[in-house]
């Protein structure tokens, strides 16, 4: 009978994959807090999906997310579109643009059963603030990721990002988590 431990072992990656991955990650926030969108965007994979599901406060933990109901569901499209759009001027929500720090921590890289895809599960607090502004946000979530490892480096295939918080005090969502 295997137990829980030996179960886990199983599904650990070998430590050079799992370097690799928590430095893609740490690659990733970086270039997003320098304002290096178009460099990130070349980190995505084409089969690119990107959610935020909506959480319940109501709800038991075991069905607190909602996987039917999207806060962002964005394919590589999507995401294209909406950088595109932060470089008009016109994306008032991020007027004057957003000044970010990622902490990226809790790192856990499993196995799947799909060949060259792993998953990365994080932790992630995202500290916001605009402009001149004396206000900020902390915006603390929790990151499942797939990401497929390429001859050209990790690709960010899907991420599915739980918010911490069910009423968010945010005014908007305009950057990546």
């Amino acid at each position: 009978m295997t137990t829980a431990a030996e179960a886990a072992d199983s599904l650990a990656v070998d430590p050079a994959t799992y370097t690799l991955v928590a430095q893609f990650l740490a690659h990733e926030s970086r270039l997003l807090d320098e304002g290096r969108e178009e460099d990130w965007f070349g980190l995505l994979d084409d089969d690119l999906l990107y959610t935020v599901p909506v959480r319940q406060s109501t709800a038991p933990r075991s069905i607190e997310v909602d996987r039917t109901a999207w806060r962002i569901r964005d394919t590589k499209a999507h995401v294209r579109t909406r950088i595109d759009r932060q470089n008009t001027g016109h994306a008032y929500s991020e007027v004057p643009p957003s000044r970010t720090m990622r902490l990226v921590g809790s790192v856990e890289v499993r196995t799947t059963s799909e060949p060259g895809v792993v998953e990365a599960y994080s932790s992630l607090l995202l500290y916001r603030q605009r402009g001149i502004d004396v206000h900020f946000d902390l915006i603390p979530c929790r990151r499942n990721d797939r990401i497929r490892l390429t001859d050209a480096g990790p690709r960010l295939l899907t991420r599915e990002v739980i918010l911490t918080e069910t009423s968010l005090k945010t005014a908007n969502l305009g950057v990546f988590l």
